[in-house]
């Protein structure tokens, strides 16, 4: 017998749902990193290479092109010798921080579990040998 399909209790997402376009915002490989290193202030590209060891030039650029198109980072180009350019979250780039915060609690939660749980298995497998 098939079981019966439950009403779903939750409000239907408002037209345009702000969560789905938050989400498309954050999408693509390295950019919550990106955001996260900008939290403490302004950083040029090498900085944000050097913090981000394993994101390659090409897609670090597409991210900082993206977020700053989205109105999340912006660009200052110094009038320094040679010119430097810096990048820095704008005041709505810096409201997502604390979901950013948030995930990484979480995260970090679900992977204390997770190596809980592998020492669990491992306890039982060494205890039936």
């Amino acid at each position: 017998m098939a079981l019966k399909i439950r009403k779903n209790q939750s409000p239907p997402p408002p037209r345009g749902c702000p969560l789905s376009h938050c989400m498309e915002i954050l999408k693509g490989a390295w950019t919550p990193n990106v955001i996260w290193c900008l939290a403490a202030g302004s950083r040029r590209f090498s900085e944000l290479r050097h913090d981000i060891p394993a994101v390659s030039a090409k897609v670090l650029t597409v991210r900082l092109r993206d977020l700053e198109k989205k109105g999340v980072v912006a660009r200052a180009v110094r009038p320094t010798s040679p010119p430097s350019v810096e990048y820095s979250l704008t005041d709505l780039g810096a409201e997502l921080l604390p979901a950013i915060r948030a995930i990484v609690e979480v995260s970090h939660k679900l992977k204390m579990r997770n190596n809980e749980a592998c020492l669990g298995r491992k306890a039982a497998v060494e205890a039936a040998e």
